[in-house]
């Protein structure tokens, strides 16, 4: 694969577009997102299922039915993971909606935890380390841009 990193640039260019995805943390977090998505999609759809590997909590502040906890896991599967495949294409909105939907996802994950702890907590820390590589790799491509 070429790289833009062999040719010098002059100090008033502005980067390629083609190198501003390729950070290690965006396309880092472009797989997270992919894979997190793919795992929310798995839970959304056991949840309508109602499988049997569910908790059933009682008196829980967030009670929404399983069924409804699980469309909204499909949803935001299927939104993360279209997030995460148009990070990797370059698109530049494409990392401000996964923030988005990263965030969402922490957040509907948190709200899981009665229902499946184990699995609801791995993907708070996959989604929250989304937010971050997203946001951190947006900070240290401008960096690169302002100093080249």
């Amino acid at each position: 694969m070429a790289s833009d990193a062999s040719r010098p640039l002059s100090s008033n260019a502005p980067p390629s577009p083609w190198h501003a995805p390729t950070s290690g943390t965006t396309v880092l977090a472009a797989a997270l997102m992919i894979f997190g998505g793919a795992m929310a999609l798995f839970e959304g759809i056991a949840a309508i299922a109602k499988d049997d590997l569910f908790l059933a909590t009682r008196h829980y502040v967030f009670e929404f039915s399983l069924a409804g906890w699980g469309w909204v896991h499909l949803i935001l599967g299927i939104l993360l993971i279209f997030a995460g495949c148009s990070v990797i294409s370059g698109a530049l909105w494409a990392r401000f909606f996964g923030v988005a939907v990263a965030g969402l996802g922490a957040i509907a994950n948190f709200l899981w935890v009665p229902y499946y702890p184990l699995w609801a907590t791995v993907l708070i820390a996959i989604n929250i380390f989304i937010v971050w590589a997203l946001c951190a790799g947006m900070h240290r491509e401008a960096d690169a841009g302002r100093t080249t």
